[in-house]
């Protein structure tokens, strides 16, 4: 049974999810279609500045992106205090960026409500807006429509343009996250997409190494301030107030050195005590490098440790959250 996005999301237990969405049938995302020998590149460029727009309008960023042929994946962190700390009418510009706003709202906004009763209705919609600035299922919403209707535009089509509602993993721990990370970033290399991590493009890893954006359109226009990545708290960025407590050096340094050895000609080895990172999360070489190869199709809705698991359940009214077995040894 198909469970409600409510029942896959516990903010008190992580704010960091995983999150895919795949084209239905043969449909391309981005890429070059060998049978009709068209390219699509150029929608690589459309989903970055849709999701540059959209995470600098949400109280969410993006620690980790990859956009493929015909699927992308977005490691995400929920900011819910930063939501909390906008007042009103921050709330109404955001979400006025998306939607047009009530006649209610817009009077409340000029001080020109409908007494008390009507400035009461308009805070509670307000307070909504707040809520869905947040909210997951929000942010996929407006980036897939948004998707959808270019692409099937420029298609000469109608119809489902994404196969079904996206996927997302809540991401437990620190060596979920990490992995998780690597993961997304790596796609490319295991696709044979690009040969490293220095000429992957339309990657979060590619973005960190060159300090490069791609084109960006509406966020330039934005009347608030356009979000970077969402950032390593260790000597690179020392001054943001959340972030992942780890060297951004030492991440790309061990996200290069797995890239390296992801190879099928190749037997794949990591020296975890050539690696900080690796000791600091307490995971070897060979755990870290099933991880980064696997970690899309061996765990499902939560990945950490059994403890952080059992939470999870609880506060999703589930007994139980598939593939426990399979991650025990790994998230401990």
């Amino acid at each position: 049974m198909t469970q409600s996005r409510k029942s896959q999301v516990s903010l008190q237990d992580t704010k960091y999810y995983h999150l895919i969405s795949r084209c239905v049938r043969r449909a391309f995302l981005c890429g070059f279609d060998k049978v009709t020998q068209k390219s699509f590149e150029h929608r690589r460029l459309w989903m970055v500045n849709r999701i540059r727009f959209l995470t600098s309008v949400f109280a969410i960023e993006v620690a980790s992106y990859a956009v493929m042929s015909n699927h992308y994946h977005l490691v995400v962190y929920v900011n819910e205090d930063e939501a909390k700390g906008w007042s009103n009418e921050e709330v109404c510009q955001r979400w006025s960026a998306l939607y047009h706003l009530p006649p209610l709202v817009e009077g409340f906004l000029e001080n020109d409500s409908n007494g008390i009763a009507g400035a009461d209705a308009a805070i509670k919609i307000i307070n909504s807006y707040r809520e869905r600035l947040t909210d997951l299922s929000w942010l996929m919403k407006n980036l897939n429509e948004h998707i959808s209707r270019k692409a099937n535009k420029e298609d000469n089509c109608k119809g489902h343009f994404w196969e079904g509602r996206f996927k997302s993993q809540a991401l437990l721990d620190e060596k979920a996250i990490l992995a998780c990370m690597a993961y997304v970033d790596l796609n490319p290399i295991r696709a044979k997409m690009a040969t490293s991590v220095n000429n992957s493009e339309f990657t979060s890893v590619f973005e960190r190494i060159h300090n490069k954006v791609c084109n960006k359109d509406k966020p330039e226009q934005l009347p608030f301030k356009v979000k970077p990545l969402h950032g390593f708290i260790g000597n690179e960025h020392k001054n943001s107030s959340c972030g992942l407590a780890f060297s951004l050096t030492d991440y790309l340094s061990l996200v290069d050195a797995t890239g390296r050895v992801i190879r099928k000609d190749k037997v794949g080895f990591i020296d975890e005590n050539e690696q900080p990172l690796l000791k600091q999360l307490g995971i070897d070489g060979d755990d870290w490098l099933f991880l980064a190869e696997h970690f899309g199709k061996t765990y499902y809705q939560a990945v950490g440790s059994i403890e952080a698991l059992t939470q999870f359940a609880q506060h999703t009214n589930r007994k139980w959250v598939s593939g426990q077995r399979q991650q025990s040894s790994v998230f401990c």
